[in-house]
């Protein structure tokens, strides 16, 4: 990997304290076979290596254990008549996609039932696809953000029922 490329992760990880570690990995012939971003507190492994491909991450290291990281916002109920909806909300400003690629199916979708730690769609930021993973289970209920359109950091893309 490239200085440039991992001075800019590092560079990334200073401007939001709210993303706790980058993981990139390499597949074969160099392409990029897949970029995990993690919220700080969920993992602090500083590096590591992987048989058969590059295997990068870079982390902040941890706070004061049990306390959340600064500057994060944990997240929230929806204010609703209705049932009580947890957000997911975007970790970053890029742009959102519903699928891994155009003519696949999205991740979720109204309806779809959601797990703790499934991809529930890619931000693209800085020419990196980053899988954004649910950290609450249940119904999706709405999708908030339109595909291939850009997101800020903190906004909704989705909201989803926990009793459903």
């Amino acid at each position: 990997m490239k200085l440039d490329i991992i001075a800019q992760i590092v560079q990334i990880l200073k401007d939001a304290p709210e993303v706790g570690a980058i993981e990139i990995r390499r597949g074969l012939f160099g392409a990029w076979s897949s970029v995990r971003v993690s919220k700080a507190g969920h993992g602090n492994t500083i590096g590591g290596g992987l048989a058969g491909g590059a295997h990068v991450v870079v982390s902040h290291p941890a706070a004061a254990p049990g306390a959340p990281p600064p500057g994060s916002a944990p997240t929230a109920p929806a204010p609703s008549a209705g049932p009580q909806l947890l957000e997911i909300k975007s970790p970053m400003v890029g742009t959102f996609y519903q699928s891994p690629e155009p003519a696949a199916q999205p991740y979720v979708k109204v309806g779809s039932r959601v797990n703790v730690g499934q991809v529930v769609c890619i931000i693209e930021a800085m020419k990196i696809m980053n899988e954004i993973e649910s950290e609450v289970g249940g119904v999706v209920r709405e999708v908030t953000a339109q595909n291939a359109q850009p997101v800020e950091f903190g906004q909704v893309l989705f909201r989803v029922d926990p009793h459903g």
